[in-house]
């Protein structure tokens, strides 16, 4: 199933060249990870007291979005490519994405037509979802990635709700249903991720 994850190694070969200036500079894959987090956190803090009564501040989540996939696939690189591997790193990766998704998408709870129970609900699962994801190796699979509605998907739904947000002050009535769709998405993708890992060791 297509997902925006699988245009991530064109994405790779466009950040590249700055990936290897950022190496040479001496900055490491767990600075950005750590970077990326923080300022995630931060955003999400920043809109959850202070978005909900100007609504022009969620125009940030779609930049931050874009820019944060940027870090991510900065990271990766920079770990893979430029020796950085270490155990704490693959804790960092992990750990990480969950507390970023989840500061990052919080803010839509005071947002109507939604609430705690969708939003919160999307938060819960995707947090499932990257355990599945990140057990693989556990088992002796490789991380599983499989979509619909993995990370990079669920970036570009809270960057567009931000963007719609921030544009018209308000989001349409039926955009509540768009979450239930994206938890069943979501509990797809943690089924699938864990038949790929199971069929991964199974060969």
């Amino acid at each position: 199933m297509l997902t925006i994850y699988q245009l991530k190694s064109r994405f790779q070969g466009i950040l590249r060249p700055l990936t290897r200036l950022l190496a040479q500079a001496g900055v490491t894959a767990n600075a950005v990870t750590l970077f990326a987090m923080f300022v995630s956190v931060a955003l999400g803090g920043f809109l959850f007291f202070f978005g909900p009564g100007q609504p022009r501040w969620f125009l940030l989540m779609p930049l931050w979005m874009f820019l944060r996939m940027a870090l991510n696939a900065i990271d990766g690189m920079l770990a893979r490519e430029f020796g950085q591997k270490s155990a704490l790193g693959a804790y960092l990766n992990e750990l990480s994405d969950v507390f970023s998704d989840a500061a990052l998408y919080l803010p839509f709870v005071l947002i109507a037509p939604l609430g705690w129970g969708s939003v919160g609900g999307v938060i819960f699962l995707a947090a499932v979802s990257e355990m599945a994801g990140a057990l693989g190796p556990m088992i002796g699979a490789p991380r599983q990635y499989d979509g619909p509605m993995g990370k990079s998907d669920r970036a570009f739904l809270f960057g567009a709700l931000g963007l719609w947000l921030g544009l018209a002050g308000s989001l349409p009535g039926w955009i509540f249903w768009l979450f239930p769709a994206a938890a069943v998405a979501i509990l797809l993708n943690t089924f699938n991720r864990i038949r790929s890992g199971l069929e991964a060791v199974s060969r």
